[in-house]
């Protein structure tokens, strides 16, 4: 049932969003158009054929995503050629995949394994944004639950490898990562560093080779996005209510530091909640699209941290309507 619902969205186009165009608009960017997406501007490249079909609002905005995953994007791009049907349908098929994937590794660490199948199979949000969509939150999660999995079966230094992809996607798994660390220092837990530095240098290695220090900018517009909000974001509830944006924003980010306080005073005695790390990201985030709830639900089911699932769940309820009017 839950690769029934994941893989169905595969029938239809491109749903509700046009990020996956702009993956392949930066991965033609750097294999195709000779220019590098951590410095060179979509609109730079009016020829590029992803120009016309991905976000408007990214044009002027250089990539704000991982070296990890901009890698991956530039032989993307070159097997998708002009296509847009093409490139559209290679990112929705991995988001699929890599959704099936934290799913199955929900189950792994669950010990009610049917429960966290279905608590992460059969959330249609997830479909209809990943083999829908095509975002790359999917790819987060697989990576991290994947971390999680090799860290429990005692590979430790693949498990810091896979943390580090995660982190080469988007930079929020840093959180999560420390969070562990927290843990591991807490209870004493042996953990390996060799995988993990030895993953991020190559990465590194690789980034500089191909994109210089540029790459570094991604920095830049995450911390511009940081300052817009988003229509479902908590901050701009508040402003609905009536705050001053400054107040609500300070509001907001205040009780995400104390949170995630609170979160890390937890993890030093021994626990470290991701589930609900991530979810109090999503709470804290100005910039909150329905897709994250990726970073939340797999790992709420694996940790069967029955709060964790509730705000998630609630999460999913609330961010529904952002993009499917009902």
């Amino acid at each position: 049932m839950a690769a029934a619902i994941q893989l169905a969205p595969l029938a239809g186009p491109l749903l509700l969003s046009t990020d996956a165009w702009t993956y392949w608009e930066y991965g033609r960017i750097a294999a195709v158009e000779g220019g590098n997406p951590y410095r060179d501007e979509p609109r730079e490249f009016p020829g590029n054929p992803a120009f016309p079909h991905a976000g408007a609002a990214w044009r002027d905005t250089t990539s704000v995503y991982g070296p990890l995953f901009t890698l991956a994007s530039e032989p993307i791009a070159l097997v998708s050629g002009r296509s847009e049907d093409a490139a559209a349908w290679i990112y929705k098929a991995a988001a699929a995949v890599a959704m099936l994937a934290a799913t199955a590794l929900a189950a792994r660490r669950a010990r009610r394994k049917a429960l966290a199948v279905a608590f992460v199979g059969w959330n249609p949000l997830l479909a209809v944004h990943m083999a829908g969509g095509g975002h790359n939150d999917a790819w987060l999660a697989a990576l991290v639950l994947a971390a999680l999995a090799l860290g429990a079966a005692g590979r430790r230094q693949l498990a810091g490898v896979a943390w580090a992809a995660a982190i080469g996607v988007k930079w929020v798994p840093a959180v999560l990562l420390a969070m562990r660390a927290l843990e591991a220092r807490g209870t004493r837990r042996r953990v390996g560093h060799a995988g993990f530095a030895a993953a991020v240098a190559v990465m590194t290695a690789l980034a500089v080779w191909r994109y210089g220090l540029d790459w570094l900018r991604a920095f830049g517009p995450l911390a511009r996005n940081a300052g817009t909000e988003t229509s479902y974001a908590l901050p701009h509830r508040l402003e609905q209510l009536g705050l001053p944006h400054g107040v609500a924003l300070g509001l907001v980010l205040g009780g995400l530091a104390v949170a995630l306080a609170l979160l890390a005073r937890q993890a030093l005695r021994g626990r470290a909640r991701l589930g609900l790390t991530a979810c109090a990201l999503l709470l804290g985030t100005p910039w909150l699209a329905a897709w994250y709830v990726a970073w939340a639900v797999p790992l709420a089911a694996a940790e069967e941290d029955r709060t964790a699932r509730l705000v998630a769940l609630g999460l999913c309820a609330y961010l529904l309507p952002q993009a499917v009017p009902i």
